[in-house]
Parts: C-alpha cells; sequence; structure tokens
C-alpha cells in the first residue's frame, strides 16, 4: 500500500450542492488505480487524479452498484476537503417530467406532443406561415385515386389574430414553439431520454475543495465474484524426500464494467462481515390525516322528545363548568400531532488518516486475514478472468497412507501430510498433485486443501492406494469395577471396552507410513497405544509403521467409564446372583446381595405353593363340573348316583382343605415380601 498523509471523509449522497462562492476547476479523469478482492464477496475500488483547488470530478459507477458506493465511498484529500456528491435519481426521467407540462407519451409523436402542448403558440413555415395558439391536431383519413388506398395526414388548428386558421402538418417545413422557455423544456426532456437509454449505470459528481496542486484519491466497497484458490503440488520420484514443490494460483474475474489497465491488485483470504443496504431506494414515513377544522358549522341535535321530572336542580356552580370546559378542550386536543422538529444536518467528520511507510510485502497476514498483493500491475479487460500466481515454494511434504473406513474398508489413500512452514496462512482450494517419474512428471490426482494457518498441517488424500490391504475385526465387553448399596439402589460402575484389530499386509517391495484415521467414540478414550495417537474434533489418528512385505497387527483400544444404579427391589434372581458373585463389590455388599437371594427364595418357595394349590383347585373345579353333569343324566335312586355324589363329597372337603391351605400360603408369602422390604429398607 502507498504511502499517504490523509483524512479520509465517509460521504452521504447530497443532491443539488449549489453553494460554491467560487465555480470548482475541471480536475483530471478519476483512473481506477488499485483493486483489492476479498473472498468475502466484496471488492476494493480505489482511483485516482490530479487536482487544483476546488475541483469536480465524476464518477461512473454500474447502477446495481449504487447502493454500496452510497454506503461505502469515501475520499483521501491530504490538503483539501469534500463538498459533496451528487448524481441522478433512481428514476431521473419520470422525476423530471413531475416538473414538465407534458408526460414522456407527449413524446412519442409530433402529433402526441402539439395536443400535449394545447394552448402553447407555435409559429410555422413553409406551405404556409401562420402564428398562433394550438387548438388541436386532428388524424384525417382520405381515398387515393384510381384504387390506390389511403393515407392519413394530421391537420393542425391553430387560433391566430385572424381567426381559426389551418394547415397540413406534413406540409410545413417547420412548427416551432414561439415560448424559448417551451422549447427548452422540450430539449431538456428529449436529453433526459438519450441519457437514460443506459439504464444500467449513474454518473456520480465529486467536488472537492482545496488549494495548490495534489493528488485526491476516491474509493467505494461494492459486491464482486469470490477469487478461488488453486494449488500444484509436485511431489519428487524419491518416496522418501521430505519437500515438494507447491504452487498457488488466484483465479478471479473482472465483473466491475470497466477494463483494468495497470492497476494494483491485492488478493485478502478471509470471512468480513458484510452487508448491503437500499440507500439509492426512496423512502416516506407514513403519517397520520387528520380532518381540516372548519369554524361556523353547528349542527343541532334531534329532539326526541322528553319527561316531566320532580325537581330540577341549579345550574351548575361555576367551578364545575370552568372544569369542564377545559376537559372539552382537551378533547379536542387529542390525536393532534405535534410539530415536527427540523433537524439540521451533522457536520461531516473526518476520519482517520491513511499510515506513511506501509511496506512493500508481497504476502501478509493480519489479525483476520491473509493479503496477497501483486508486485507488478495487472491489466484484465472487463468481463473477462485472470489466473494469477501467488505462491511458488518449496514446502514440508512427507507421503504415507491414510486409512478412512468410511471412505473405503480395505484399501487406505495415498496421502501427503503437508506443513505450512511460511510466515502467512493458506486460504482452501482444490490441490493438483503431480509425481515426478523416469519420463517426467505425471498426474497422480486431486485433492481438496482446507485453511492452513501458518505453523500448521494438513493430510491431504489424492488416490486409492490398492497396493495396501487392512482386515479388521472389532469386539466389546463391559466390566463391573465396583458397586455399594444404599437408600434401596444398588449404585454401581462399569468400563466398557471396545477393542478394535487391523492386521495391514504391506507391498513387498515397499515400506510405508501409515495413519488409521478412526471415527471418534463418544465418550471413549484411547487407551491403547498409550502414546502417539493424535486426535482431531471428529477423529483418532493411529500411527502405524510398515515394512515391505511384512503384515503388522495395530490394536486399538478404547474405554470408556459408567456410573448407574438399579432399584434393588426390582432386581431379578439373574442380577442379584450376578452382583453377589462379582469380585468388584466389597464383602458386606456381597452379604447383603446372599441376604436378598435367601429372601427372594423364601418369596419363591410361598410362589409356588400358591401356584400348585390354585392349579389343584382348577382341577377339582373342572372334576366337579364334570360329576354335576353326570348326575344330571342318571335317576337318583340308582347306585352310580350315589357313587357320583359321594366323589363330590369328597372333592368338595378336598376343595375346602386346600383353600385353606392357599390362605396360609398367601399369609407366608406377605410375611416373607415384608422381611424383604423390610431388609430392603434396612441397607
Amino acid at each position: 500500500m502507498r504511502s499517504l498523509n490523509t483524512r479520509s471523509l465517509l460521504l452521504a449522497a447530497t443532491a443539488g450542492l449549489g453553494f460554491w462562492t467560487s465555480m470548482p476547476a475541471l480536475a483530471q479523469d478519476l483512473e481506477l488505480d488499485r483493486v483489492m478482492l476479498s473472498t468475502g464477496g466484496v471488492g476494493y475500488f480505489e482511483y485516482e487524479a490530479k487536482v487544483s483547488g476546488n475541483a469536480t470530478l465524476t464518477l461512473d459507477v454500474p447502477l446495481d452498484q449504487v447502493d454500496d458506493v452510497l454506503k461505502s465511498l469515501v475520499i483521501f484529500d491530504d490538503k483539501g476537503g469534500v463538498g459533496g456528491v451528487e448524481l441522478a435519481g433512481q428514476e431521473p426521467v419520470a422525476q423530471m417530467f413531475r416538473d414538465l407540462p407534458f408526460g414522456p407519451e407527449a413524446l412519442e409523436s409530433p402529433v402526441a406532443l402539439l395536443n400535449a402542448l394545447q394552448g402553447s403558440e407555435v409559429v410555422t413555415s413553409g406551405s404556409r406561415m401562420l402564428r398562433g395558439r394550438l387548438l388541436k391536431v386532428e388524424a384525417e383519413t382520405r381515398a387515393l385515386p384510381g384504387d390506390g388506398g389511403t393515407i392519413t395526414r394530421n391537420r393542425v388548428t391553430l387560433l391566430t389574430g385572424e381567426g381559426i386558421q389551418q394547415l397540413v402538418l406534413e406540409d410545413a417545413e417547420a412548427v416551432k414553439f414561439a415560448d424559448p422557455a417551451l422549447q427548452a423544456q422540450v430539449d431538456k426532456a428529449l436529453a433526459a431520454i438519450a441519457e437514460a437509454h443506459a439504464r444500467d449505470r449513474r454518473s456520480l459528481t465529486i467536488t472537492a475543495t482545496g488549494t495548490g496542486s495534489r493528488t485526491l484519491r476516491v474509493a467505494y466497497v461494492t459486491g464482486t465474484p469470490l477469487w478461488k484458490t488453486s494449488y500444484r503440488l509436485s511431489l519428487p520420484a524419491d518416496p522418501t524426500a521430505t519437500k515438494a514443490n507447491l504452487q498457488g494460483w488466484a483465479v478471479l474475474e473482472n465483473t466491475s464494467g470497466q477494463d483494468w489497465k495497470n492497476v494494483e491488485l491485492t488478493l485478502v483470504s478471509g470471512s468480513p462481515v458484510t452487508f448491503r443496504q437500499a440507500l439509492y431506494a426512496s423512502y416516506y414515513v407514513d403519517r397520520p390525516e387528520i380532518p381540516v377544522e372548519v369554524v361556523g358549522r353547528i349542527l343541532p341535535n334531534v329532539d326526541t322528545g322528553g319527561s316531566a321530572v320532580a325537581e330540577v336542580a341549579d345550574a351548575a356552580p361555576k367551578e364545575f363548568e370552568q372544569f369542564d370546559r377545559s376537559r372539552a378542550f382537551a378533547a379536542e386536543s387529542v390525536g393532534a400531532a405535534p410539530p415536527m422538529p427540523v433537524m439540521a444536518p451533522a457536520p461531516m467528520a473526518a476520519g482517520a488518516g491513511m499510515a506513511e511507510g506501509a511496506t512493500e510485502v508481497a504476502t501478509t497476514e493480519a489479525l483476520t486475514q491473509v493479503v496477497f498483493r501483486l508486485e507488478k500491475p495487472v491489466s484484465v479487460a472487463s468481463g473477462r478472468s485472470l489466473s494469477v500466481p501467488i505462491i511458488d515454494r518449496d514446502v514440508p511434504a512427507a507421503r504415507l497412507a491414510l486409512y478412512q473406513p468410511g471412505v473405503h474398508d480395505r484399501h487406505p489413500l495415498a496421502a501427503v501430510r503437508l506443513t505450512n512452514d511460511g510466515e502467512t496462512g493458506l486460504p482452501p482450494g482444490i490441490l493438483t498433485l503431480y509425481e515426478q517419474g523416469p519420463t517426467g512428471f505425471a498426474y497422480v490426482g486431486d485433492a481438496r486443501l482446507a485453511v492452513l494457518p501458518a505453523g500448521e498441517e494438513r493430510m491431504v488424500s489424492y488416490a486409492l492406494d490398492q497396493k495396501l490391504r487392512v482386515d479388521h475385526a472389532e469386539i466389546s465387553d463391559s466390566t463391573l469395577t465396583a458397586g455399594s448399596i444404599a437408600s434401596g439402589v444398588f449404585r454401581y460402575e462399569t468400563v466398557e471396552r471396545r477393542t478394535m484389530t487391523y492386521r495391514i499386509a504391506a507391498p513387498a517391495r515397499e515400506a510405508r507410513g501409515m495413519i488409521l484415521e478412526l471415527p471418534k467414540l463418544s465418550g471413549y478414550a484411547v487407551v491403547e497405544p498409550a502414546t502417539g495417537v493424535e486426535e482431531t474434533d471428529r477423529y483418532w489418528r493411529v500411527p502405524a509403521k510398515l515394512d515391505a512385505g511384512k503384515t503388522v497387527e495395530v490394536k486399538v483400544v478404547a474405554e470408556r467409564k459408567g456410573a448407574s444404579g438399579l432399584a434393588v427391589a426390582n432386581l431379578n434372581d439373574a442380577q442379584i446372583a450376578y452382583y453377589g458373585a462379582s469380585g468388584a463389590i466389597d464383602d458386606k455388599t456381597k452379604a447383603a446381595f446372599a441376604k436378598l437371594a435367601e429372601l427372594r427364595r423364601a418369596i419363591s418357595a410361598r410362589d409356588t405353593a400358591i401356584e400348585d394349590a390354585n392349579e389343584k383347585l382348577a382341577r377339582l373345579s373342572e372334576e366337579q363340573e364334570r360329576l354335576r353333569e353326570n348326575l344330571a343324566s342318571v335317576p337318583k335312586d340308582t347306585d352310580l348316583y350315589r357313587r357320583y355324589l359321594k366323589k363330590l363329597d369328597e372333592q368338595e372337603t378336598a376343595i375346602e382343605n386346600l383353600q385353606s391351605s392357599l390362605a396360609e400360603a398367601q399369609d407366608a408369602r406377605q410375611t416373607a415380601q415384608r422381611k424383604l422390604e423390610d431388609f430392603i429398607a434396612s441397607l
């Protein structure tokens, strides 16, 4: 950046600046001198001009950039000040016709213009020389002789000093408005329409005040296409080499609507906060509408009749009358908008000047962005693209195999570990890789390079390495590590272990360095290998060294500790037996589980007795139903009837005994359940 001793003034668009005491001098045209493109989607454009004294400058910008220009326009003038900026409105033709006695439709034809200016004084020349006021122009159609069709001509009617006279408009050599002011208005309207044909651009007139010759710079920020980065990495023939050549290229487009001729180009990689605002549009504040007060209008009430009252009250006292009048006045005042204050324009404050002695470093790194400044001027025609080199140096690069099971389950990827040993970061981009061979360099693949800050490294993968084969297996187990009972809850701790085993077969004649990039398991930590494991936000990276022709086995063990609790009353017999036999709990807790098992066995025995009694009762009920059916089908005075009756009596006795046993078993079960509950409560 050049050395300047200036002050910057942020400008708002100001229309109709005509208060200069002296006529501004014309200045050299503004020429584009500096362009800065950002990956934030904006570009900084700086123009330069030599001026002397008061000066007027013109800046031509596309219509869709006017909002950005009004938002960000800044002027650097170290020996002067800024008067303002003037430009045509967003719809200059429509705004201009508001002040003219005719509309834009009047300029569609001579007939339309003359009829629109009815009553204006005109002077005609040609076959008839007349002077008068326009009444009307009317079209008339007549047939041509010999079936030659028809012809339409326009007859002009004028009111002259000698009365109403007519002429054919097509026969007149000229029709001129007698009023020079009206003629000037027509000329102005036609010029505005001609200028409006270039609707996609606007011209800003910038006025500057000052003394002596000086350099004036005008700059603004507007939306531009993103510039892109692409890289080329050339790998040497030796696979064990630790360096590779990295080239970085910036791809950019000139969509500014003007040619860039020998401009200073700077590329910025960052994510600045940028806004847009419709400053060029017209906005109006909605105001409430109130009725106009009309004095003297009286509207008496309609009489709807009355009725007699027992007593008429005296007139209201004076103080009540005064109060009522004040309340009425207040009611009339409700809703009346107070007068709006007239706001004087705030004075324009000067901004901080640019620093002197800026360095000429090609690449610099700021707090939030990396800046690439091209040391030679650049020329790009409007609408064309350009690719320029921004990096060309050797960087630390180590080849390795990168196993990503989510990409391929059997083969790793060929990758390179890149280290940025420079002073500035590298923006993201596509990386094309070449490898040197016996006959020269050859293409080997593409990779994606994320943002690479200075001092950090990235692994970029570019192809599938089918010379390596990976087989893997996984087992999981959970181990109880501690447990205790309190308040009827068994609280225990466990360790969950995931063991992942990878068998990797190296090529017969090639050694490899390898990284196993494994997805992280939520809550787990790697305990084996104990050293050398890297961790990212999503992966574990486990290194492995492969000798040529060998098969290596890499075991990765991840553990997760957990704690939980179970209500003792809800434990089943299998759980009680498992936890009671575990070596991870103390003797007191083991004794509690043994007692729990004993009490649960007592309850189970009672449940068995109850179930057995219920089954016997069910069988007896079925047998009684059969006997009753038999009794109903045989005569009462037979031996068979008496036999059935005796059997039924015996079964009734058995049922009574079983019911008594069932009641005793149920009582015993309740007693055993209370003992269990009391024991759990005592724990």
